[in-house]
């Protein structure tokens, strides 16, 4: 199954160092990436990951939220599913 990771925050190091890691402690593939620094001072991060195996869509969620809190970001996993839907509208 695919998700869509967005990553939303003030610029600091490390935000894609630890999202990643994360991701990959959780058996996850991250398949597309783009990333920008908006102003010199806010980060944006869109990640298009395939989750492990029988991983839930709210277990990365749960795990990424912490990491979240820990840069002082918001980190958003949402199912393709829900982005699909929305071009066939």
């Amino acid at each position: 199954m695919k998700a869509i990771v967005s990553v939303i925050g003030k610029d600091r190091t490390g935000i894609i160092a630890k999202v990643t890691t994360k991701l990959y402690e959780l058996d996850c593939n991250v398949e597309d990436i783009s990333q920008t620094v908006m102003h010199g001072s806010y980060f944006t991060m869109i990640m298009l990951v395939t989750l492990a195996e029988g991983l839930s869509v709210n277990k990365v969620n749960e795990a990424l939220h912490s990491v979240g809190e820990e840069l002082g970001v918001e980190i958003c996993v949402r199912h393709e599913d829900v982005f699909n839907s929305m071009h066939r509208i």
